[in-house]
C-alpha cells in the first residue's frame, strides 16, 4: 500500500484528538510529525515522528500531505504555501475567512495539480449519518422545513485567545457555523437566499456567539442555530416532510471518547447509547408509524480513507474546496443579512 507522508501544522487539541489517531490507524498514511512552536508534545505520543520548528522546515521535508489545523485566520496563508510547495492539503473549518480566499485556494490547487480537502468531520458523526439515511430513504416525503442546531451551555469565555479576540476567523459563525451550514448543504443543496441574526450574548465577549440563519429554498425553509446558552437541549436535527417527521439529537460520542485518550479502531469503535436513537413519526400507506430508528455507526476514519483514495486513485476529495467555498459564501451572506436586517439573495 502506498504511504502518504503526512504532517500537521499544530499539535493542540485538533491534532491530538481529531487527526493523529486516525492517520496512525490508517495503513496508507505515515504520520511524519507536526510543527510545534513552543510546547513539544507530539513525540510523547508518537516517538518516531518529528517536531518541526518552522513551516519552511516542514515544507522542505519529503511530505505528501499537510493538515492545516491552525487558527482560522492563518488557514489561507498556510494552505497557500503548502499548495505552492506541491503538497496535498487538508484544511480545517472554517475553510478560510472569506469566500475570495476559498476561491483562490481552489484555483491554486487545480493549477498545481494537488488535492485540497476541507475537514468537515461532522458528516461522519453517527447522528448526521442517521439523519442523512432517513432523508435519502424518502420515507418523510418532500421536506417542507428543517432545523439543524449545534447547542452548548458555556457562558464563560474560552482561554484560547485566538478564539475570543476580534480577528477575522473568530466567533461562533466561523466555529460551529461551518458544521451546521455544511450539513444543511449536504442534505438540501445550495439555497436561493439567506436571512440571519448574529448576536453577542456572553459578558465581555468580543466575538459573535449566537447565530440564527434561515436558508430559503423554493420549496422549503431550513433553520440553523448555534449558541452557548442552551442548558436543556432540544433535538439538533428536525426534518418535517409531507409524510411526517424525524427528530434526532446530536449525540455522536467520538469526540468525548477520543478526549479520554482512547484510540480508534475499525471493529469495536464507539456507538451512541440507544437512548439517543432518533424518533420517526410518519403516515405510510394510510397507517401511522411512530418508532425509534437505530443509529448508524460513525467513524472519522472514513474521512481519511476517502482522502487517501482521492490522492492515490485520483478520486474526488470527501469534502471538496468547492464545498468549502459554498459554506464561506453562506457565511458572508449571513453577515451581510445581519448587517442589513434583510434577506440576501444568492447567485446559484
Amino acid at each position: 500500500m502506498k504511504q502518504i507522508r503526512t504532517a500537521l501544522l499544530s499539535y493542540g487539541m485538533s491534532g491530538k484528538i481529531f487527526h493523529a489517531p486516525f492517520l496512525a490507524l490508517h495503513d496508507g498514511f505515515e504520520l511524519t510529525g507536526a510543527w510545534e512552536r513552543s510546547k513539544k508534545l507530539i513525540q510523547n505520543d508518537y516517538p518516531a515522528v518529528k517536531s518541526y520548528s518552522s513551516l519552511d522546515e516542514l515544507l522542505n521535508d519529503t511530505i505528501d500531505l499537510v493538515v492545516v489545523n491552525t487558527p482560522v485566520d492563518t488557514h489561507f496563508e498556510y494552505a497557500k504555501q503548502a499548495i505552492l510547495a506541491g503538497k496535498h492539503v487538508i484544511v480545517e473549518k472554517a475553510f478560510t475567512t472569506t469566500a475570495a480566499e476559498a476561491s483562490e485556494l481552489n484555483t491554486l490547487a487545480k493549477e498545481n495539480n494537488v488535492k485540497l480537502a476541507v475537514y468537515q468531520n461532522r458528516r461522519w458523526d453517527s447522528d448526521f449519518k442517521t439523519v442523512k439515511s432517513v432523508f435519502e430513504s424518502n420515507i418523510l416525503g418532500s421536506i417542507v422545513e428543517a432545523e439543524i442546531r449545534f447547542d452548548r451551555y458555556n457562558p464563560i469565555l474560552s482561554d484560547k485567545q485566538w478564539k475570543e479576540s476580534a480577528n477575522p476567523g473568530a466567533g461562533i459563525l466561523k466555529d460551529l457555523g461551518p458544521h451546521i451550514i455544511d450539513q444543511a448543504l449536504c442534505l438540501f443543496g445550495y439555497p436561493n437566499a439567506v436571512f440571519a441574526d448574529i448576536r453577542t450574548l456572553r459578558k465581555n465577549s468580543l466575538v459573535d456567539d449566537n447565530i440564527d440563519i434561515l436558508l430559503i429554498y423554493e420549496d422549503k425553509r431550513v433553520r440553523l442555530h448555534a449558541g452557548f446558552f442552551n442548558k436543556e437541549l432540544v433535538p439538533s436535527f428536525v426534518l418535517q416532510g409531507r409524510h411526517g417527521s424525524f427528530f434526532k439529537s446530536r449525540s455522536d460520542v467520538q469526540e468525548d471518547v477520543l478526549k479520554t485518550g482512547a484510540k480508534p479502531n475499525l471493529d469495536t469503535w464507539v456507538t451512541e447509547p440507544e437512548a439517543h436513537q432518533g424518533l420517526l413519526h410518519v403516515v405510510k400507506n394510510g397507517e401511522t408509524i411512530r418508532k425509534t430508528i437505530p443509529t448508524l455507526q460513525g467513524n472519522y476514519y472514513d474521512y481519511f480513507d476517502e482522502v487517501y483514495k482521492s490522492i492515490t486513485d485520483n478520486q474526488q476529495e470527501p469534502v471538496t474546496a468547492e464545498d468549502g467555498l459554498k459554506v464561506m459564501q453562506i457565511i458572508e451572506a449571513a453577515i451581510k443579512s445581519a448587517q442589513l436586517g434583510s434577506v440576501v439573495s444568492l447567485n446559484n
